[in-house]
């Protein structure tokens, strides 16, 4: 891990597009969210009647994701300043986020939802440009993807959009059986692994084995870092990650990586080119640096430092809450998506008279707003996208209701 890191802290010192970010500012900090600039000329927010929150719940796409920190930022107003052409910009963006992750060929994409439709348009046209403008019509081309029954999630749309069949097997002899003139992708949901019975080598090997390229959706894999590399050099062709979630870039960007000739297939229906399936999935220049700037940020951040610093405030919420009595607390780190400290609070509702619907209700409600999880049975909370300090506010709030309720 160690030559890992000093490889990527060489790779990163080269300087891009005019020295867009220096060196010095692409050095990582787990605190560079408390440097947000507070100095906006207008309140926004407050305009227009709506309330921010503490995001204690994660990065959901309803709750707008991360938070994305000011080098960030910096780079997408560098880049609204000045015009370039948009596929100079991806072609060399791409270049380089894919020595940044040793990999083949990359792309910043429209989300990862975005990375799913233009790999899968990609493989059915290849660089057939009149294939590229038929779709979503797909007749007399390769145009099914199968994958796992278990792996079918409602994001799979981001196939069929683009004029795709989906083809559901449940074992690798169901997947070979199902293999035909007319099979373009094997799909794979890492969030989903622990569940079917093809884990990613056999995939990966069934994949070669056919000649059937294979695709990797890992949305919310990030953390850990190891992920960014891990899935290419394992044999998968092509890589998703979403840019919004851990990565903290534009919420909107994604990220596709992979073996360069699916990648230059699946740039044909992206813009700047119109008689496209893609052209809806814009991503602008602004987008596409900032999107660079946080993953340069992201690879040199102080992993082990930041995982410290998300065990410490979860524990600090669990030992506020097991403070009040009869309140059970669990720790716990989900095995694929999401791989961080999770909290989930539960208690005896015999005893503190509060569901935690409740519970959520007032949490949500109160000043400052704070968003969490949870089902009828308890609350989940993670840190990961707070702004240090704001467990504190966590913790005392929690502390109070669960308290107050027990007197009641």
């Amino acid at each position: 891990m160690s030559s890992r890191r000093k490889a990527l802290k060489s790779i990163i010192s080269v300087p891009l597009i005019g020295a867009l970010l220096s060196p010095e500012k692409l050095t990582a900090s787990t605190n560079s969210l408390n440097n947000l600039s507070p100095n906006f000329s207008r309140d926004y927010f407050k305009e227009l009647g709506i309330r921010t929150f503490i995001n204690a719940a994660g990065t959901y796409t309803s709750m707008t994701g991360s938070l994305m920190p000011k080098e960030v930022i910096e780079a997408i107003n560098y880049g609204a300043l000045q015009y370039v052409n948009l596929d100079e910009l991806q072609d060399k963006v791409g270049a380089r986020i894919a020595e940044l992750l040793d990999c083949e060929y990359a792309t910043v994409s429209s989300g990862c939802f975005g990375a799913m439709s233009i790999a899968m348009a990609g493989v059915m046209c290849g660089k057939d440009q009149e294939k590229v403008k038929k779709l979503p019509n797909t007749k007399g081309m390769r145009n099914e993807v199968i994958m796992q029954e278990s792996h079918t999630i409602g994001y799979a749309q981001a196939l069929t959009n683009v004029g795709a069949k989906v083809v559901k097997v449940k074992t690798a002899r169901d997947l070979e059986k199902a293999i035909n003139k007319k099979t373009a992708m094997l799909w794979f949901l890492n969030a989903n692994t622990g569940r079917g019975d093809i884990k990613w080598k056999e995939f990966v090997a069934l994949g070669k084995k056919h000649g059937i390229p294979t695709f990797i959706d890992c949305a919310a894999d990030v953390p850990p870092v190891e992920n960014l590399f891990r899935f290419t050099k394992m044999g998968f062709d092509m890589v998703a990650f979403s840019g919004g979630k851990g990565l903290r870039g534009p919420q909107s960007a994604g990220l596709l990586l992979g073996k360069k000739k699916y990648i230059e297939a699946a740039r044909l229906h992206t813009p700047p080119r119109g008689e496209t399936i893609g052209r809806g999935m814009k991503v602008n220049k602004e987008e596409v640096l900032g999107m660079l700037a946080a993953l340069e940020l992201y690879l040199n951040r102080d992993h082990d430092a930041e995982w410290k610093m998300w065990e410490d405030q979860i524990n600090m919420i669990s030992d506020a809450a097991k403070s009040v009595g009869n309140v059970e607390t669990k720790i716990s780190v989900p095995a694929y998506a999401n791989c961080v400290p999770t909290l989930r609070i539960n208690w005896d509702q015999n005893k503190i008279k509060i569901s935690p619907d409740e519970l959520r209700k007032k949490l949500r409600e109160g000043n400052p707003s704070i968003q969490t999880v949870g089902d009828k049975n308890s609350v989940g909370i993670t840190t990961w996208m707070m702004v240090p300090g704001q467990e504190t506010i966590v913790s005392k709030r929690i502390k109070s209701i669960l308290e107050k309720s027990k007197k009641s």
